[in-house]
């Protein structure tokens, strides 16, 4: 008998609101990363973070075959480069150099969080490869229908990373910091993997939380209160502030409300209290957690401290990892710094498409010597780690 191909139809929405959570999910739960699932990305656009307003407007693709739900992909048409933590504004100027509009782009990622794992959600038993070529084609058709310069996939999956690829799109090489469990027992076994200096360092920076009069708390899912959320953002709010200048406010206080309701079972937070308080906090940092990874996102403090940057963010972080036989920890974006903690830098990856064939061109000739250089980098870096070599 002659065998048919299933039927697909295909479809775009401006809010994950019109996708069943339920049917998202059973393709979202599955993956490594938290960022893509219904409830953390709904909150995202019902609380204002990231809609048509703020420069984020939802333009999510979604595959069905009858009433299935069988692939998905997040997706974000953009009229400016924030947020993203790909820095792509060279790009956009070269684009003006050449005569051509760089935005709107369409942009593949979870918003404000350069955390490795976006992919294509495809349904287990599906053919990956077939339904990957039928979604790029539907964004190819998009992106010409509507003129839009590019399609950029961010933070990319490595496991999808060469499906995309054999799809005509080229990589970009970056780097963030993440610490790897190696087998640790407990806390002290870590700072055995550092050299005497380093060792004494970290020591010191742990003692410094003791001295001020001050102690952390892990608090986890059940375990934190609701009062809590909105403390956090004030938190994060106030670091945005004092950090403007590389720093945007980029996510409301009904985000972090939100997570209470809806997100708090992937939530961890780590809060600094003076010695014999138990109820207003003076310094917290913002965690997620998902089967054995553990990501950090955000963090603040209303009065300077010794070293409760490095105990909140790294430290009491990677002991409650240790502890919890966590794997990996991706502490957030940015800072050379994290490397003399034990954050090794870690390559990652974006993908591109540009629908101009003169400026696609340009570009992949540019980012291919731009890896080369990025690779002797991360080499550069690890080679400066303070750890034991006798170990």
């Amino acid at each position: 008998m002659e065998s048919t191909k299933p039927r697909y139809s295909i479809s775009w929405t401006n809010q994950i609101a019109d996708i069943p959570q339920a049917a998202w999910d059973a393709l979202a739960l599955p993956l490594k990363t938290p960022f893509l699932e219904w409830a953390w990305l709904h909150n995202l656009e019902t609380s204002g973070s990231a809609t048509a307003k703020a420069g984020w407007l939802p333009n999510h693709l979604t595959i069905w075959r009858d009433r299935q739900l069988i692939a998905a992909a997040p997706l974000y048409i953009k009229g400016h480069s924030y947020g993203e933590f790909v820095f792509d504004q060279q790009w956009a100027d070269l684009a003006s150099r050449l005569g051509l509009e760089y935005y709107p782009k369409l942009l593949g990622m979870s918003p404000f969080t350069p955390v490795e794992g976006y992919r294509f959600l495809i349904a287990p038993g599906e053919d990956e490869e077939e339904l990957t070529s039928l979604m790029v084609g539907a964004i190819d058709h998009f992106c010409d229908r509507h003129q839009i310069s590019g399609c950029h996939f961010l933070y990319v999956d490595p496991t999808w990373k060469p499906i995309v690829e054999r799809q005509g799109f080229f990589a970009w090489l970056h780097h963030n910091y993440i610490w790897t469990n190696s087998k640790f027992q407990n806390f002290d076994s870590y700072l055995a993997t550092f050299n005497a200096n380093q060792r004494r360092n970290i020591k010191r920076e742990c003692k410094a939380i003791e001295k001020a009069g001050l102690r952390l708390q892990v608090l986890a899912g059940d375990e934190i209160s609701a009062s809590l959320f909105p403390q956090m953002y004030h938190f994060y709010s106030d670091t945005c502030d004092k950090f403007s200048w590389w720093s945007n406010k980029y996510l409301t206080k009904q985000f972090f409300e939100g997570l209470h309701s809806h997100y708090q079972h992937r939530v961890v937070f780590v809060a600094a209290y003076h010695e014999g308080e138990n109820t207003k906090p003076v310094g917290m940092s913002f965690c997620l957690t998902k089967g054995d990874q553990l990501y950090g996102r955000y963090w603040g403090s209303l009065q300077e401290f010794d070293c409760l940057h490095f105990n909140a963010c790294y430290y009491k972080p990677i002991e409650w990892a240790i502890a919890r036989g966590i794997q990996t920890f991706d502490p957030g974006a940015g800072g050379r710094h994290k490397k003399r903690r034990g954050f090794p830098a870690t390559p990652n990856h974006s993908v591109h498409r540009l629908y101009n064939h003169r400026f696609d061109q340009i570009l992949r000739s540019y980012t291919s010597e731009v890896n080369e250089m990025e690779q002797r980098e991360i080499t550069a870096i690890n080679q400066e780690l303070p750890f034991n070599r006798s170990i």
